[in-house]
């Protein structure tokens, strides 16, 4: 699953440095955006998707729909489930508009929609699947880092080179 993929690699730290950066985290955030708010929930959402929606090709619309959905996906094992009237009454769209997103958003293979029927006679919410948008956007956020940490090392190249020695001419 791509989901393991992106976090197999992360170095291991014990669990209360880990609730310390959480804490330190969220106090950053109420700094910015205010105690009540963030209270009241927040979301997570890789700046990679946002600086490269367009060529991911994310409209505002497509995007709206993805950071929705994503304010209901809390753990990796379970896959956010809101209703599509839940979604076009959030974001002010008539649920039929939401309903044509999604499915051009499964057709480019960003989103995966999972039915959930129970009977003939009805079903629960569909499930929503972003292993698509992920392994889409890996290559992104893998160039952006390739850049950063070339960014890094020139610097530190930069800060070590030998300079030269000035003597006063007369």
């Amino acid at each position: 699953m791509i989901y393991a993929e992106a976090t197999t690699r992360l170095p291991e730290f014990p669990m209360t440095v880990l609730k310390q950066a959480d804490a330190e985290i969220v106090r950053k955030n109420e700094a910015k955006w205010s105690k009540p708010l963030m209270a009241a929930g927040w979301n997570a959402i890789p700046s990679i998707i946002i600086e490269k929606q367009q060529a991911l090709g994310l409209d505002a619309l497509d995007m709206n729909i993805i950071v929705h959905l994503s304010n209901y996906w809390w753990t990796a094992e379970t896959l956010p489930f809101p209703s599509v009237e839940t979604i076009a009454q959030a974001i002010g769209v008539k649920p039929r508009t939401v309903q044509k997103r999604v499915t051009a958003l499964q057709a480019a293979g960003l989103l995966t929609r999972i039915e959930r029927r129970k009977t003939r006679y009805g079903s629960d919410t569909n499930l929503y699947s972003f292993e698509g948008l992920i392994k889409a956007a890996l290559p992104y956020a893998r160039e952006k880092i390739a850049n950063r940490a070339k960014r890094a090392q020139e610097e530190k190249d930069r800060l070590t080179r030998k300079r030269p020695k000035l003597t006063v001419v007369e």
